[in-house]
């Protein structure tokens, strides 16, 4: 029953649950283990106080006392040693397990959600968030709840002892909590405030990363630092506000904690005088106050950081209840074209990016989608590998729809070179090694030289074995953009999609790619983006795109006839061609 809680309120699996279940026991053992050497100091406090209440003096017994100080520091280091493996050992092997399933979730999400989420939020909380919440399950949870626990046994315990002064010493302990609990909304709304500062300062400075070159160009350098710093001192600003918050609760709950002693003196003070109780029973109670206090006092603290923790833990379920982009894992093709039937498409139900698409994409043919920006090429070859699903209407494969098709497994189909190329800092073999994790070096210097690497290669201080940089930032786009190329080269899939594959380079490279990339299709589905008329010359079948819809389509010498939308995009070009300054 409390493991299932667990599970659900905190986003642990089984094991980790179990885990904190067992680490909250051993903090209570622990915590009480602290509390034995209470009864060394009452024997020893009796052995003193004796003569002086008119009874005997007692010899104390040395030996006894060393084993039971021995035996005591025993049981505190054997309950401290099980309570630190089960609350930290296990906690970051939670921890790494948590992270792990969160990107499994996030690679298994259709990439259209990547398009709609704010990805410094997911890096926030795959990295900020999961070791914030490290602290939560390895000190504010077991420790606020090992403490309750420990303190509500030796409650009962001090109760069987006087039920008077234990009632006096416990019964501020309710209501230092219940102050923490009054101020949960502020202490939540704080956190919330935080959050959100965290994240607009993180995609600030991650904007400027990015745009750093923009920035010096038109020298607006200092008035962005000057925004920057604004954030920052808004982040400072909420930050302060939010401990505050919590520090309410925490100072208030901690004076009325001292209030437990005062009354423990009041009352012992009353039934000493009327004779109900012995002055040593009182000074027993007074040394309980400060060892069960002490947690107490923590737990409040913890309790506050698990309710500044809630917004936290709530975004990392967030990502693990995602519905995952699921579908048939068997399936069979018939062939490979792609045919769009009725195909509406809109993003988050604004107005249609695509309205009424048909089209089929032949295996064996170079199917080229043109058409002023805009106007739903791009969106067109997402849908084709169902990186989105459409509105209404059906996006087939070998005869498959797609949107019944696992998304993983679908793209085992597809080559892709992306306008926007990302590189890893890595060597350039292992960057064209992405299109197939298995191959050869060999097979990956042939996919190169086709891809028409090898020469840029050469030059390099390590050829292919010469660290490219984060994105490739040591190459040109056009050499980026060739190591994209071979990628898709080297995996061989049966359909291929080009989104302005050959956009930087020069018209000689550019040539030798089409050269290249035509040994490539041979018998595959190929639909390329292009904006260059030469670029898709000699493609078998042309769909023009205009406003979401398809105004033409057929071979390039038919839409040439057809005196249209293609017809006009082509003699623009051979007018800009012969554009002089």
């Amino acid at each position: 029953m409390i493991q299932e809680y667990f599970v659900e309120r905190f986003g642990l699996t089984e094991q980790g649950s179990s885990n904190l279940i067992k680490g909250i026991l051993y903090t209570a053992l622990e915590n009480l283990s602290f509390m034995f050497p209470i009864g060394l100091y009452a024997l020893l406090l009796y052995i003193w106080i004796n003569p002086l209440m008119g009874g005997d003096i007692i010899e104390p017994n040395l030996e006894m006392f060393i084993v039971a100080i021995l035996i005591i520091l025993g049981v505190i280091f054997a309950f401290a040693w099980k309570q630190y493996h089960f609350v930290f050992n296990t906690t970051y092997v939670e921890s790494e397990n948590r992270r792990i399933n969160l990107g499994e979730n996030l690679r298994k999400l259709p990439l259209s959600f990547f398009e709609r989420r704010d990805l410094a939020d997911l890096t926030a909380t795959i990295m900020n968030d999961c070791t914030d919440l490290e602290h939560v399950f390895s000190h504010a949870i077991p420790q606020l709840l090992g403490s309750i626990l420990s303190v509500t046994l030796a409650g009962i315990g001090l109760l069987f002892f006087d039920w008077r002064l234990a009632l006096a010493l416990l019964w501020v302990v309710p209501v230092a909590f219940i102050l923490i609990f009054l101020s949960k909304r502020l202490i939540k709304r704080g956190s919330e405030i935080v959050t959100a500062d965290l994240l607009e300062c993180g995609d600030s400075m991650q904007e400027c990363i990015e745009s750093v070159r923009d920035l010096k160009s038109y020298n607006y350098q200092d008035e962005y630092l000057s925004k920057l710093i604004g954030i920052t001192g808004k982040i400072e600003k909420s930050r302060i506000k939010s401990e505050l918050m919590g520090a309410v609760g925490v100072v208030l709950g901690k004076v009325v904690l001292n209030l437990g002693i005062v009354s423990v003196i009041l009352s012992g003070s009353y039934l000493i005088m009327n004779g109900q109780i012995s002055i040593y029973t009182l000074l027993i109670f007074l040394i309980a106050s400060a060892t069960i206090y002490a947690p107490i006092e923590n737990a409040l603290l913890f309790l506050t950081e698990i309710l500044m923790m809630d917004i936290k833990i709530d975004r990392t379920k967030e990502i693990e209840s995602l519905v995952i982009g699921g579908g048939l894992v068997d399936y069979s093709l018939n062939g490979y074209d792609i045919e769009f039937k009725d195909v509406n498409f809109n993003y988050d139900n604004l107005k249609d990016v695509l309205s009424d698409i048909n089209f089929i994409a032949k295996q064996g043919e170079v199917t080229a989608l043109v058409g002023p920006s805009g106007g739903g090429k791009s969106t067109v070859s997402k849908l084709a590998a169902r990186f989105w699903d459409p509105i209404s209407g059906e996006v087939s494969l070998g005869g498959q729809d797609l949107s019944k098709l696992d998304s993983e497994k679908l793209l085992e189909n597809f080559s892709i070179v992306f306008q926007d190329v990302i590189l890893f800092n890595d060597t350039v073999l292992e960057n064209i090694r992405v299109g197939k994790k298995d191959a050869s070096d060999e097979e990956v210097m042939e996919a190169a030289r086709l891809a028409e690497c090898e020469e840029f290669v050469q030059k390099l201080p390590n050829g292919y074995d010469t660290l490219i940089g984060e994105n490739g930032e040591l190459l040109s786009g056009g050499q980026r953009q060739r190591i994209s190329i071979a990628r898709a080269l080297l995996k061989d899939a049966n359909v291929i999609l080009l989104d302005e594959a050959t956009s930087f380079l020069d018209v000689e490279n550019e040539s030798k790619i089409q050269r290249a990339i035509s040994t490539l299709i041979k018998n595959k589905t190929v639909i390329i983006i292009a904006h260059r008329m030469r670029t898709i010359a000699n493609a078998d079948k042309i769909v023009v795109l205009d406003e979401g819809r398809i105004v033409e389509q057929g071979s390039p010498d038919e839409l040439i006839a057809c005196d249209g939308l293609f017809k006009r995009m082509v003699e623009l070009q051979k007018l800009s061609g012969e554009w002089e300054i």
